[in-house]
Order: structure tokens, then sequence, then C-alpha cells
């Protein structure tokens, strides 16, 4: 006799541990990712409030840039002018 047995049915039915195994793996993969996109999202709703509370500060330091250019561009002048009359 042998010892390799040749299967009654060609066609076995799935093994429901491993149909099991793969249904709590997806669920766990799909728990995971759920997991991941809420905290990505808490990380953008802390950038977007950082965003905003820096955006006063962002137009107060563009005004004050424009407000030294007036003032280089002012003391370009009197230099200039000094200059002049000094010659």
């Amino acid at each position: 006799m042998s010892d390799v047995a040749a299967p009654s049915n060609p066609r076995q039915a799935p093994d429901l541990r491993l149909t099991l195994a793969i249904l709590i793996t997806l669920v766990l993969q799909a728990v995971a990712a759920l997991l991941w996109v809420g905290a990505a999202a808490q990380r953008l709703d802390n950038l977007e409030a950082e965003v905003k509370l820096q955006q006063p500060i962002v137009e107060r330091m563009a005004r004050i840039e424009a407000q030294v250019a007036a003032v280089r561009s002012s003391l370009d002048r009197i230099e200039n002018h000094i200059d002049q009359e000094a010659n």
C-alpha cells in the first residue's frame, strides 16, 4: 500500500481556520488604516490651526518689511543729498 492517499474529493472545502484568519487579518488592517488616517487628519487640523494663528504675524511682518524698504530708500536719498552738498 502506498503512504500517499489520493484525495477523495478534488474540490475540498476551504479550511475554515484559514478563512477566518484571513478575515481577521483584513479587519485588523482596515482598523489600522482607519487609525492612521485619523491621526493624519488630526495632524493636518493642528497645522491648519497654527497657520491661522500665524496669519496676523505674517501680515504684520510684510507691513514692517515695506516700511523698512521705504526707510532705506529715504536714507539713501538723504545720504546722496549730503554727499552732493559736501562736494
